[in-house]
Parts: C-alpha cells; structure tokens; sequence
C-alpha cells in the first residue's frame, strides 16, 4: 500500500463554518454521492463558560477533490440536551450507505469531574439525503459496560458480506500523575458485528496490538477490503506529552487481514508518513479510507488535530 500526498484541500480558516468562523475541521469522513463527495467533520465553538463544543459540518466536493462547491449552511445534527451523552459535542460522525438508507454513527462527548470527558456512540438517519440528520433517540446504542469501562468512541462501520462490522475505541484506564498535571487516557481498537446496523454484538478486546508500550493510544481505524484482502488504517500515540513533544503525537498506523477476525500490524507497510514540512510534519491523524471513481483515497488530519484542516492521498497503482 503506497500513498501519493495530493496536498491539504480544506483549510477551515478560509470559510464560516456553522459553528462561527472556522476553528479546526477534524476527522474527515466521505459520503460519495452522484455528482459531489460531501466530508463530513467536526469544528469547534465555545460555549458560554469559554470551553470548546464540537458540532458536526461539510464541504461538497467535486469527485476530483480539487473545488469545495458548497458549505453546509445549518448545524447537521443538533447537540444532545442536558445530561445527555453527547451534551458538548460530537466527534466523530461515520455516514454509511446501506441500500437506500443512510445512517450516522456518532460519538457525544460530555464533561466530567475527575476527568476530562467520557464518550458514547450514537445513531442517527437522514430524511434529505445526508444535508441533516436526526437522532434514533436521546441516549447511545453503545456506552460503557462491563468489560468496556468508559471512552466508547470512533465508530467506522462497514457492510461485508451482508454483515455490519463495526471498528471502534474503548478505554482501557485513566493515567494520573500525568506531566500535564491532569488524567490521560489509554484506549485500543476493538470490534462488534450486527445484522441490522442498530443492535451490535461486542468482542469486549482489543485487536491491534501495541507498537509503542502498553500505554498507546489507538484512535479512528478505517478498513476497506482491497485485492481480496482487508486494509485498516488507524492512528497511535503516546499517552503523555503527545500534545508538545512530536516525537509522541499521532502517526499512521496499519494492519490488515484475510478473514475480519485476526489482524496483523505492520506500520511500515503503511505507505504514508509525516512530510519533511508544512501543515502535515508534525503529526497525521484520523485517516479515512473509501472508494470514489474507482480509485482509493485516504482523508486524514495533521498538525494540531485538525485545527489547520485536512489533507487527501490516493492509493498509487
């Protein structure tokens, strides 16, 4: 798997987003449609007390990549209500095509006390055709439980075989006595199935094993089925000071498998990297993988987590 850098195509400084003018635009995800590819991301207010929201937004495309045509002009999904799971944002949103339906996999976050935020993954559908979406009800379709604790986030779905695969994160623990001077987490990759879409049966374990130490943080996996075998991409960090220290922030990570079940991690297979310069050398993030026009391209965020936008690749031949 070998990437060619096509260049950063969204930069959220040059447009006002539906959140107020453009403060970061994370995690990238596509919905290809007949004429245009519409990203859906995440951007950032702040409410009343200073502190940032996460709300969802787009920018259509055109299928090569090289014109944004349009801006979402109103909120895509509202914020949930008091106490809600996702009170203060939502970060990611996964849009997934199945028949003539569309559905939303997102993660709410909300504020916590002795931590930072917890998450939970959310379902929600369109009515017109992917410009707004609304939620199956107030609370998520998958949260904490017994064997996964808290941090339940970054659903990537898939349909193989007529099966909904789903790819997402669970915390394994919080951090103290961090140099930050507040709790980091730890979280991994793990994977549930359903053949609905809606009720999902959880493995409870994570699936990629680690490269860095114990510690690392996996976040986003993206898998694409290409020349008979399965592709996921990902990112990794370190738990600590990944947020100063480049050297510990979030790289490309890649595994692949033959059977859905058992996936083999091989980063220097990835075929991509940081650059030797600019808005992606610093740290590369929340990549998306998908098909459009019968080629293969990856969205993906660099430094800062987005706050400077996004960038593509294409798989090169």
């Amino acid at each position: 798997m070998n990437w060619t850098k096509l260049g950063k195509i969204f930069d959220p400084g040059d447009y006002i987003l539906v959140a107020g003018p453009g403060q970061y635009a994370q995690s990238p995800q596509v919905l290809v449609l007949a004429d245009r590819a519409r990203v859906y991301f995440s951007t950032r207010t702040r409410d009343v007390m200073g502190k940032y929201l996460s709300h969802i937004s787009f920018a259509d495309f055109d299928l090569t990549f090289r014109r944004v045509k349009t801006i979402a002009k109103s909120t895509v999904i509202p914020l949930g209500g008091l106490g809600c799971f996702d009170e203060h944002g939502i970060f990611p949103m996964n849009v997934v095509r199945h028949g003539e339906d569309l559905f939303a996999y997102t993660t709410g976050w909300n504020r916590k006390v002795s931590v930072s935020a917890d998450t939970a993954i959310g379902l929600a559908y369109t009515r017109d055709g992917g410009m707004t979406f609304e939620k199956v009800g107030t609370g998520p379709i998958l949260a904490a439980s017994v064997h996964e604790p808290f941090l339940i986030a970054d659903a990537s779905v898939a349909i193989f075989e007529g099966v909904f695969h789903m790819w997402y994160i669970y915390g394994l623990r919080w951090l103290d006595n961090c140099p930050e001077g507040e709790s980091q987490r730890v979280y991994k990759i793990a994977h549930a199935i359903s053949s609905d879409g809606v009720s999902w049966t959880r493995e409870s374990m994570p699936i990629i094993p680690d490269r860095l130490n114990p510690d690392e943080c996996q976040a986003l996996p993206s898998v694409i089925e290409y020349n008979g075998t399965y592709h996921m991409y990902f990112c990794y960090r370190e738990a600590t000071g990944f947020r100063n220290d480049r050297t510990r922030g979030y790289r490309i990570g890649y595994a692949y498998s033959t059977d859905l079940k058992t996936w083999n991690r091989d980063d220097a297979q990835a075929g991509i990297d940081l650059s030797d310069s600019g808005w992606d050398s610093e740290m590369m993030c929340y990549p998306h993988v998908f098909y459009c026009g019968g080629e293969v391209f990856m969205l993906y965020n660099g430094n800062e987590f987005g706050r400077h936008g996004f960038g593509i690749a294409r798989l090169s031949r």
